[in-house]
């Protein structure tokens, strides 16, 4: 069985591009894949690998000497979900693109698992989705508003036009896995909101405390990996992506008459040119002929849209 490591912490980490090198060096000789960021204002990323693996990466991290309060998630996998180990240096580990928006300076209230169906059932709590549209297409919390946003950017001008008159309502944000809010109830308080809260540990946290019967989740959660998607208890979830145009795809998705595995779906069946259907076509043929030969193709396990692009 796979281990998989979601982790993040908004640290003041100067020596960030120094430490990429020897943690590409570290991460290869203990097999562990997957994609992390590094920043002056931290480290994010979800990797992959055994036991013994991502538990000797966890504790190389902890001994540069800055990242001891990681915020970090385990879930499982029957096989490897990543192809390839990439640490890459950018400029924030979660991008927002509003210099005022610092969570080392503040941040909204955490709120654990367990108290969260209390705060988002209270009738003056607006809650907000601040993932993107693809994600929350699959599955959100009761009554959550959804921004339709397609990049995390777009949550400046979300905020600019929608919230800006309810400075004085509780606002209860949450994400994936909790790195998100971070950054975006760092921007609200910096905005002069008054009361302002986010899930601790995000969407996965809550899946993996939370029993089902007393959830107010619906759906499934949309991960950014090969599993696409999970549930309660972190079990995998239902949906598949779709290879055209990267967008998850349900099982009721794929009775669609505009559905052909490994080409199109609703989303993507008129989007583009004939040259893009046959080269996805002839991509797909290639992967059913391997799986007769009993063999991987790479495009198979092609990364899809938005992993660690769109930060968690």
């Amino acid at each position: 069985m796979i281990v998989v490591a979601a982790l993040y912490q908004f640290a003041k980490f100067p020596d960030y591009m120094n430490q990429q090198a020897p943690l590409i060096a570290f991460c290869k000789t203990h097999g562990v894949k997957g994609t992390i960021l590094l920043a002056e204002e931290g480290i994010n990323g979800t990797i992959a690998g055994t036991r013994e693996g991502i538990d000797a990466v966890v504790a190389y991290l902890k001994a540069i000497g800055l990242f001891d309060n990681l915020e970090y998630k385990e879930s499982s996998a029957p096989t490897m979900p990543f192809m390839r180990l990439k640490i890459k240096l950018k400029k924030e580990i979660v991008t927002l693109g509003a210099p005022a928006a610092d969570p080392l300076q503040m941040v909204g209230t955490y709120v654990q698992p367990k108290d969260w169906n209390d705060l988002i059932s209270r009738p003056d709590v607006i809650t907000i989705d601040t993932r993107n549209d693809y994600e929350v297409m699959i599955g959100s919390f009761k009554n959550a508003v959804n921004p339709q946003t397609d990049s995390f950017r777009e949550f400046v001008k979300y905020t600019e036009e929608n919230l800006m008159d309810h400075k004085e309502k509780p606002i209860a944000m949450y994400c994936t896995g909790g790195i998100r809010c971070e950054r975006s109830t760092a921007y609200l308080k910096a905005l002069g909101f008054n009361e302002v809260y986010h899930l601790k540990g995000g969407i996965l946290k809550y899946l993996e405390e939370v029993p089902a019967e007393q959830s107010m989740w619906q759906g499934e959660c949309f991960v950014f990996d090969q599993r696409v998607a999970v549930k309660h208890g972190l079990e995998f979830g239902t949906h598949d992506l779709c290879h055209g145009c990267r967008m998850p795809v349900s099982t009721n998705d794929k009775l669609s008459p505009h559905y052909l595995e490994g080409v199109h779906c609703h989303h993507c069946h008129n989007t583009y040119g004939a040259q893009h259907y046959e080269r996805v076509g002839e991509r797909q043929k290639q992967i059913q002929l391997a799986k007769k030969r009993g063999r991987k193709h790479i495009g198979e396990r092609a990364e899809t849209r938005g992993f660690f692009v769109k930060s968690s």
